[in-house]
This record gives C-alpha cells, structure tokens and sequence, in this order.
C-alpha cells in the first residue's frame, strides 16, 4: 500500500463561547486544518490540526508549507505502522511538530482501518469504556464563572478548568477559584489555568489565598523553574501544560518536583505516536494525565480518546471533548459527553469521517 494524495482542507471553527485567558489570548473563531490521506488501495484516514493563536510556535498557514515540504516523503510512501513514515519525515524536515500531529494522526486511522481495529486497539487495548472529562470555563467575573461550573456539573461534570489572569487582577484570581469551589462544593476537583500567564509573585499570592480552597494549579509561568517556584511556595498540587512538549521536558519537570499532572496534547508532541511515547513515560513516573489537544473538532477529538481509552483508568486525570465546544461538528454522529463522562467511537480506525459538507473547498491537494 502506497500514498497517493494528501488533501487539505481550512474550516474555520467558532467556540460556542469565546474562551478569554491570560497574556491577552483569546479562542473565538479559529481555523482547523483537516487533512485526508488517501492511498492506491482506495482507503483513506482523517488527521486534524488545530493551532489556536499565541499557544504554540505554530499557526494554521503553516499546516500547508510543512506538508508540502513533507511530499517527497510521504508521497509513495508506507502509512501502516505510523512510526516507522514519521521517523523519516522527522529526518526530513525538522521541527513543525504541530504539521506532523495531522499527518500522524491520519496514518493511525489507515492503519486501524485496515487492522479492522479501533485505534485504542492498537495504542495499548482499550482499558477504560468511558473516561472523565473536564470543562473549561473561560475568565470572565468571577460570579459567572461560578453559574457556568453548576451548570457542567447539573450535566454531571466533576472537574473544572477555572481560565484565570484575563484582567490582570490576582485578587480577581482568588474570587474565581473560591467561587467555584462554592459552586461546586467539596469533592470536586478545580483548578486555576494561567496559560502561562501570570508572574511567579502574582502566582503565589493566589495559591496562598487560596491554600484552604482545595484546589491545584496550571501552568501559572512560562518556564519550568517558575512554575516549581510556585509549587514549593503554595505547597498545592501543580498541572503543567505549555511547558511540557517533548520527552526531555517532562524529565525535567519532573525532577523539579511540579508535575503532579500534566496535559498532553497531540499537536505539542506531534501527533499520536510521539503522545502514545510521552503517555509510557508518565506512566513510568506516576503523573496523572489529561490527554487532549489544543483545539479542533471530531476527528483530533476521535483521536485522543482512543489514546485515553487505552490508557490505564488510574493514570486518566480527564480528557476533553474538543468537539463539544465548538461548531460546526466536522462529523455530527461522532461522540458527546453523557453525564460528565465521553467514550472513543465505534468501528476501525478513529471511527469518524468528516461530512464532505462541512469541509468546503480544499486549500491544497498534494500528489
């Protein structure tokens, strides 16, 4: 079996509601690049790269450059087996990991497909039947952001992203944390997400504030050596997620002693075989994950709950179902979440496909 085309297409996603964080940024109205790789056996797999602004050393244009660069490797070459392509393709072009998550991520679904297996089959076997998942509240006044977490939970969500630093204001910080514990009562598990935003000072005084709350803390600093800063002034547990991209960093974070969790995307690490990699280290030094991606629609959604699912229930801190957040639904029949929780799809592969109408004109077709 050999590829033949890539295909790729810019569908603009818009999140139900405008998610405002730290530093300035802000997740509106985002662009998704969907890829389909197709070979001469006439079966093809779905990859999805979503690069929301100012998160990544990445963005959406780039998507199609990498891939481009990427031709005389993955055109006429092997997509079963994805490590195997991908090592080549890391060889050729270095870097742009974001480009590569897509084009890993369809080899995955070509490769299920034609095992005849979902992809949790073939990522560890499925260990879980659903897993939990966590809602994202964006940072706005602290009062509403406590209306919208008894809503999640009503819908039977028991963990809760507190998005905090949007105005600069650490008190306003505090009162976003303490009423969303209110909110939600003892128990549940909430944390406070800085997207890097916040100094280590502004960080610690929250923490501090907070210290009686119950509560843990993301990715407050840009680097490493802060954020363990902070952990070791508030004494509460820490989840990382910009600074954790590669192997090396979360050894690193690790031996810091500030990785009580960490989230791992599929477009940081490059798609799903470098995650499956990173997933087998945590594994190794017991932090609890929460695996996802940045942004996107069904299909990164199918793929990183196959990875979830195949991950051992006690290492599953959450997962997020992307999709849900967002429209349009790149394919309305994928999953949603029920009571809180979320399964990976049914049949070979990710178990997903875009409708061809949602997709509109391709932006590239490389052959």
């Amino acid at each position: 079996m050999k590829i033949t085309r890539l295909t790729l297409w810019d569908v603009p996603l818009t999140s139900h509601v405008a998610y405002h964080m730290a530093g300035g940024k802000t997740c509106d109205t985002v662009s998704s690049m969907v890829l389909r790789v197709e070979t001469d056996a006439g079966i093809s797999g779905w990859g999805e790269v979503c690069p929301i602004p100012h998160y990544l050393p990445a963005y959406a244009g780039g998507v199609q450059a990498a891939l481009e660069e990427l031709a005389p490797v993955v055109i006429g070459g092997d997509p079963v087996g994805p490590e195997a392509l991908m090592a080549r393709a890391d060889a050729w072009l270095l870097g742009h990991r974001y480009a590569k998550s897509a084009l890993d991520i369809a080899l995955w679904d070509i490769t299920g497909r034609v095992a005849g297996l979902p992809l949790c089959a073939l990522l560890g076997g499925r260990q879980s039947a659903d897993m939990p998942l966590y809602h994202s509240i964006t940072c706005v006044a602290p009062e509403e952001m406590a209306r919208i977490a008894r809503e999640a939970q009503r819908e039977g969500i028991t963990q809760f992203q507190a998005k905090l630093g949007a105005d600069g204001d650490w008190q306003a910080d505090v009162a976003r944390l303490r009423l969303v514990r209110e909110a939600v009562g003892p128990g549940p598990l909430v944390y406070g997400d800085w997207n890097c935003g916040a100094t280590r000072l502004d960080a610690t005084r929250v923490g501090r504030a907070v210290a009686d709350a119950d509560v843990m803390l993301e990715q407050p600093c840009a680097t490493l050596e802060e954020c363990a800063a902070v952990r070791a002034a508030t004494s509460l547990p820490m989840k990382l997620d910009e600074t954790a991209h590669d192997t090396a960093s979360l050894l690193r974070a690790w031996e810091l002693g500030c990785m009580d969790a960490v989230a791992l995307k599929l477009s940081k690490f490059g798609g799903l075989s470098a995650t499956r990699r990173a997933r087998d280290l945590c594994l190794h030094l017991g932090a609890r994950m929460c695996v996802e991606d940045t942004w996107g629609s069904d299909v990164t959604t199918a793929a990183l709950l196959h990875l979830a699912a195949a991950t051992p229930e006690r290492s599953v801190l959450n997962t997020c179902d992307l999709s849900g957040y967002v429209a349009p639904r790149l394919d309305p029949t994928g999953p949603a979440r029920q009571n809180g929780r979320i399964r990976p799809p049914e049949g070979p592969g990710l178990g997903v496909a875009p409708d061809p109408d949602m997709l509109g004109q391709p932006v590239a077709v490389i052959d």
